[in-house]
C-alpha cells in the first residue's frame, strides 16, 4: 500500500523558512516522479513542484514559487522534501506530497492533479507576524 506522510509544517514570519518533509513507503521510491501540492480553504488545489525520479535531475515549479522554493529527493531515505525560504503571507496553505504514475514529470504548467493518484495527509503551514 502507498502510504505518503507529511511533516515539518508549522508557523512561521513573513522571510522566514521551513523545510517540508514527505517519507514514502510501498512502492519503489526511486521509480517514481514526485511532487508539492498545496490548498487554502474553499481554493483550487495548485501545484507548487515536481521532481523527476532516480537522482531527481529535473525539476519543475510553479512560478509563484521560483527561486524561493526547493525540492529534493533523498532515495536512502525513501524521503522527499520541499524547502520553504523567504516565506509570504500567501503561502499559507496545507502542503500535500503526491507521487505521479511515471519516472518523469510532466512538466507543462500549471501541474495537473490526475497525474498524481496517491497523496498524503497534508501539513499545515502558516506564514504571518
Amino acid at each position: 500500500e502507498v502510504q505518503l506522510v507529511e511533516s515539518g509544517g508549522g508557523l512561521v514570519q513573513p522571510g522566514g523558512s521551513l523545510r517540508l518533509s514527505c517519507a514514502a513507503s510501498g512502492f519503489t521510491f526511486s521509480s517514481y516522479a514526485m511532487g508539492w501540492f498545496r490548498q487554502a480553504p474553499g481554493k483550487e488545489r495548485e501545484g507548487v513542484s515536481c521532481i523527476s525520479g532516480g537522482s531527481g535531475s529535473n525539476t519543475r515549479y510553479a512560478d509563484s514559487v521560483k527561486g524561493r522554493f526547493t525540492i529534493s529527493r533523498d532515495n536512502a531515505k525513501n524521503t522527499l522534501y520541499l524547502q520553504l525560504n523567504s516565506l509570504k503571507t500567501e503561502d499559507t496553505d496545507t502542503y500535500y506530497c503526491a507521487r505521479t504514475r511515471t519516472y518523469w514529470c510532466n512538466y507543462a504548467l500549471p501541474f495537473k492533479r490526475d497525474d498524481y493518484p496517491y497523496w498524503g495527509q497534508g501539513t499545515q503551514v502558516t506564514v504571518s507576524s
